[in-house]
């Protein structure tokens, strides 16, 4: 018997650039799709539209010719920059899209959390789903019965099992999801940016709970951007860059090589960045840090002041309305430091300028000595403007904040350093009758 979990051979994935995204198809989709086709192709010709084969000249590869095969109880992640092909990779082996070319053969019981209540039917309640998920599984009822309440129990929503997850919030979809994912034992269990939503406490629940589906032997495939966690959880990574791998080894030289190219995709001008979400109407082009005199940099001494400029740009020759823009500090593992961001500042810009500039003032910046990043994120009238990550990389060189003569070392006193002061108060001492 083969010892091999999953084999993709040439696997690529061509979608229509301005086409409609791919969803889950009923029966009713299918067969009304079928009957409108022609209707719809007649009033492109009407209207002087392209049809037929001219339409793939607008076409982009969000996979192109992967391959690679992944052992029974290996834990291997999958990194890179946003738009890479990772989520579509895991589509792909979860079988919610179809390949363009190639193939992916997966030897076993397949659990997914791609996305937020990926595999949820809305109208049906959480225990509804959960049977239903273990069904296509290939699960008894009596099996899913034995895991019920440990699920329940490990995504804290018993109060809501019996609500329609339509329903639910979207962490509440989240911890049930990845539950279900994790607990009907599946052979394989395929993980999508489960860190990405959540609080602390629940991202260690998942982080333990993949470490001990790794433990009983079962393969895991990870997606995230946090490298801390992915050396700490896989022993093996694979890169992927515009579709295609760029290197399969083992984690650390695979998180090496990652945060290697960072540093230089993070030199690229932001308006020429591809990597990022949403950038259509609205853009951010330019982000600069500037030290406590005013002057661009990308070193800054622990507890300086700094100002962080960043240029924007939108499609749009109105003015914008409803802005809200957030600074995220992240170490070079991808690990969330700290954010700034305008709504907890009591800046709420009702409307700005289509094109122009915002400043972040931070007066004592909290970082000890390393190398950090930033994460650009925008909403725009309550949808995405732009998201784009490792947008700029700046160092914190040590200094004596105190005057005490010691500097705080990383690792030793953590990752921040908070003003304070001691006083020293004598108390009476024990009575020696």
């Amino acid at each position: 018997m083969s010892d091999v979990a999953i084999r993709v051979e040439g696997l690529s994935k061509q979608y229509r650039i301005g086409g409609k995204q791919e969803k889950y198809r009923t029966l009713r989709d299918t067969l009304t799709d079928a009957v409108a086709a022609p209707f719809r192709r007649a009033g492109r010709l009407l209207r002087g539209q392209a049809t037929g084969a001219a339409g793939l000249n607008e076409a982009i590869w969000a996979l192109r010719d992967v391959s690679f095969e992944v052992k029974q109880g290996e834990v291997v992640g999958i990194i890179g920059a946003n738009g890479a092909g990772k989520s579509t990779l895991l589509k792909l082996l979860s079988r919610i899209t179809e390949p363009t070319e190639g193939y992916a053969d997966v030897f076993g019981r397949v659990g997914s959390l791609l996305e937020v209540g990926t595999g949820f039917h809305p109208e049906l309640t959480g225990r509804e789903n959960v049977y239903l998920n273990g069904a296509i599984l290939g699960m008894t009822r009596e099996e899913i019965d034995r895991k019920f309440d440990e699920i329940v129990d490990f995504a804290g929503v018993e109060k809501f099992i019996d609500t329609p997850v339509k329903h639910y919030s979207s962490g509440m979809g989240l911890r049930l999801g990845f539950a279900v994912a994790a607990h009907l034992d599946p052979e394989i269990l395929v993980v999508d940016e489960v860190l990405a939503v959540g609080d602390a406490a629940f991202q260690k629940k998942c982080l333990g709970k993949m470490g001990e589906v790794a433990s009983e032997g079962r393969t895991v495939l990870f997606v995230s951007h946090n490298m801390a966690a992915v050396q700490n959880l896989c022993g093996r990574a694979i890169i992927l860059h515009k579709g295609r791998i760029r290197l399969d080894s083992s984690v650390d030289n695979a998180v090496q090589s990652y945060l290697s190219s960072l540093q230089d995709a993070g030199a690229v001008s932001l308006a020429e960045r591809e990597d990022r979400v949403g950038g259509k109407t609205f853009r951010f082009t330019e982000v600069t840090m500037l030290n406590k005199q005013k002057q661009p940099t990308n070193r800054i001494p622990m507890g300086d002041s700094v100002y962080f400029r960043i240029n924007y740009t939108s499609s749009s020759a109105d003015k914008l309305r409803n802005v809200f823009v957030t600074i995220r500090i992240e170490d070079m593992l991808g690990q969330y430091l700290f954010s700034v961001d305008t709504r907890i500042a009591g800046e709420e810009f009702t409307t700005l300028p289509a094109k122009g500039m915002l400043e972040c003032m931070i007066p004592a910046l909290p970082l000890l000595p390393g190398e950090y990043r930033l994460y650009l994120s925008s909403t725009v009238n309550n949808e995405i403007g732009d998201r784009i990550e490792n947008a700029f990389r700046f160092t914190v060189d040590a200094a004596d904040v105190f005057g005490s003569g010691w500097i705080p070392r990383p690792h030793k006193h953590g990752s921040y350093f908070v003003e304070h002061s001691w006083v020293s108060t004598p108390l009476p001492l024990p009575s020696q009758d």
